[in-house]
């Protein structure tokens, strides 16, 4: 037998180990408590995010020096968010007595927890039986859903004979003969529904998607009367059979995006998105050529985005704005000190539940906290910038050819790892600049030289600001990385910070890249390879381009969602407007992005310039124009002896924040616009369709 001794010098053997880690999945959900991507985390421990990853599903174990930091970490986190028990994991669902606003905020939506959905019926007696078999093949032939809840996927989009069609080619039979009708059988019939985005967040709501012939045998007309509102009006029958049900609308009403639901009963979520193709629910800009597909490729389309970004709730940007409070819930289940239970609290690096108002210079003019302000406004906007033709050398004038390149989405690669604020703004005046903390800052960079070939950095058009004026802390932190000492008189500040965007980032980030690999170009291809696949990439599969635009066309919304401007014909001036009344309205936040975009693309033309001799003609916002000796960017472009990109410049590649071409023209077609006081950004593509200035709106 051991000795006491012996045992005591076994056991301190063992506490001179290496350090024991929690299981793999502890350390995941250890790391979403505390509101970290993995991208963060490895940037932190200075590695890699496939590493994190790999330790996180038990693939591989961290070895020291990161070892002994990890679990110190891990043991932080561990104290602060102890592990629940699963029955407490969920935060209490909202109260449904006030009513929700559609298109607005998760928060303000009803919020009935998650069902699991009976099996589905099978096809009505009255259904023509020579159709059975197809669709029993089609349900048989369908891929395995991942959540066992929602066995048909999150949507279907049903034609004029009650056919739903799914994803992945299921096809269901849909008895309902009126608006009511669909909505019960959608929730108790259809098995339809996404599951969370976050462990703290609330399941999708199906969505049913209306074709011309399927509204009109609804009783819904083919095309509203109420060209402005966009709503069916008042005392229609299916409204009234809506109310006779005891089914509730937002206080949007019936429109393209009807959200249809009933309080929360028990805890049980009831809710359903219908959405109406021939009332334009589908905008052509975001998603180009669906409202001539038939239902199963539409349902191709809208599932494929369901599954990368989430289940429609809107237009593009309003899935936008929806899918920064699906991956940042604004509560968790905490428990509470006096009771001993559980209650709805705030989770940490998100917005919260309240709405912020802003500062006066970062609130548009509309805004109550910018009456009677007169201390100007902050203007983070996208490039408008032309270069004056008389600075145009005859060496520039003398090559044949204008190349515009395209920054691939550009707001989204400024919101990665871009540390916001996440509460109200503090006011201080003769503040000491931080880079590090967010906010709004008055100061004079009016004496900042640049180069008169290149736009200035600080104002959107590129002029040269003529005295102090309102910055956000990106670009202020810009003109102290040129050498210029910065001295603000006044600041409004946010001293909580996150990096609040980083989960969005990462998710639209891998949807662009995973669609843009089903459509041919991929990040293996070589420069050459991949212009060439970009030439006809849209041409491969008009559903995958459909995607394509819509993920784009989510970055750009949401972006813009931040400061939505007052609406409707029932707007007075100097009012509040419903969107202000949301934790997402956050023109700070807008402000950050679009200045990061900005200062990114002019840190570019001037790495270009030291790197090239090469100046742009123009840019307008992430598009930039060069003139070129041949009609590709690769005849312009700098690289190193051992053929790569050199680094801090232009860049052909698929992912966000490298380059694409946007088109070529005639250097003597550029120089005339130019001299007219056009922009040839906006015209470079010469499709006949003026490119729109991204401003995020």
């Amino acid at each position: 037998m051991a000795s006491q001794e012996e045992l005591f010098a076994s056991v301190d053997a063992l506490l001179h180990e290496e350090p024991q880690l929690p299981l793999p999945a502890e350390r995941a959900r250890l790391r979403e408590e505390a509101g970290i991507t993995q991208a963060r985390l490895a940037q932190v421990l200075k590695t890699t995010p496939q590493t994190v990853k790999n330790w996180e599903n038990g693939r591989s174990e961290p070895r020291p020096p990161r070892l002994e930091a990890y679990q110190r970490l891990l043991e932080g986190w561990a104290a602060k968010y102890p592990k629940t028990t699963p029955a407490a994991s969920a935060a209490p669902a909202p109260s449904p007595a006030s009513e929700p606003v559609a298109d607005i905020s998760p928060a303000q939506a009803p919020a009935p927890a998650p069902k699991t959905p009976a099996a589905s019926p099978e096809p009505s007696a009255t259904r023509d039986p020579a159709r059975r078999p197809a669709r029993t093949a089609a349900r048989t032939a369908a891929p395995a859903v991942a959540d066992p809840r929602f066995p048909h996927g999150p949507l279907v989009v049903l034609d004029g004979d009650g056919t739903a069609h799914g994803v992945g080619g299921i096809v269901l039979d849909c008895p309902a003969a009126t608006v009511p009708e669909l909505v019960e059988w959608t929730l108790r019939g259809a098995g339809l529904g996404a599951g969370r985005l976050h462990r703290h967040g609330k399941d999708a709501d199906p969505l049913v998607v209306l074709t011309r012939e399927a509204a009109v045998r609804l009783g819904l007309p083919e095309r509203l009367a109420d060209r402005r509102g966009l709503r069916l009006e008042e005392g229609h029958p299916v409204l009234k059979q809506l109310a006779r049900a005891k089914w509730k609308l937002t206080r949007r009403g019936f429109g393209p995006w009807a959200r249809v639901y009933r309080p929360a009963e028990r805890g049980e979520r009831q809710c359903v998105q219908l959405a109406v193709v021939p009332w334009d629910a589908f905008d052509a800009r975001a998603w180009p050529g669906v409202e001539g597909m038939g239902p199963a490729e539409l349902a191709r389309v809208l599932g494929v985005y369901a599954q990368r970004v989430l289940t429609p709730r809107g237009s593009t940007a309003v899935s936008g704005l929806e899918l920064m409070t699906a991956l940042r819930p604004p509560t968790r289940a905490v428990r509470d000190a006096a009771t001993g239970g559980w209650v709805s609290g705030y989770n940490p690096g998100s917005l919260g539940t309240a709405a912020v108002d802003p500062a006066p210079p970062e609130a548009p003019a509309e805004h109550p906290v910018a009456r009677d302000w007169e201390g100007g406004f902050l203007d983070e906007e996208a490039y408008q910038w032309v270069r004056d033709v008389d600075l145009l050398t005859g060496e520039e004038a003398s090559l044949p050819w204008a190349v515009g390149l395209d920054v691939n989405t550009a707001f989204l690669a400024a919101a990665s790892r871009l540390t916001v604020g996440l509460s109200a703004p503090e006011h201080v005046v003769r503040p000491v600049f931080d880079p590090k903390i967010p906010g709004c800052w008055l100061v004079d960079l009016s004496h900042v030289d640049v180069d008169p070939r290149l736009p200035s950095p600080f104002t959107p058009s590129g002029v040269r600001p003529s005295g102090p004026a309102w910055y956000e802390t990106r670009t202020v932190a810009y003109a102290q990385e040129l050498g210029w000492n910065v001295t603000p008189s006044q600041a409004y500040l946010r001293r909580a910070t996150g990096a609040y965007l980083d989960p969005w980032h990462d998710r639209l980030r891998t949807a662009y890249v995973d669609t843009m690999a089903d459509l041919g170009v991929t990040a293996g291809l070589d420069d050459t390879a991949l212009l060439a696949a970009m030439e006809h990439h849209k041409d491969t599969d008009p559903a995958m381009a459909a995607v394509l635009a819509a993920v784009k066309a989510t970055v750009k919304g949401g972006v813009g969602k931040l400061r939505e401007r007052p609406q409707g014909r029932h707007y007075r001036d100097g009012e509040r407007w419903p969107a202000l009344e949301r934790p997402t309205w956050r023109p700070d936040i807008r402000a950050a992005v679009i200045a990061k975009a900005r200062v990114t693309m002019h840190r570019k033309m001037a790495n270009m310039a030291a790197a090239t001799g090469l100046f742009p003609l123009a840019v307008l916002s992430d598009c930039v124009v060069y003139p070129s000796p041949g009609r590709s960017p690769l005849d312009f472009l700098p690289y190193s002896t051992s053929g790569k990109p050199l680094p801090g410049v232009f860049r052909i590649g698929v992912t966000p924040g490298l380059c694409k071409v946007e088109g070529v023209q005639s250097m003597a077609w550029a120089v005339d616009l130019m001299e007219e006081g056009a922009n040839p950004a906006r015209h470079i593509k010469g499709d006949g369709h003026d490119a729109a200035l991204d401003e995020g709106e």
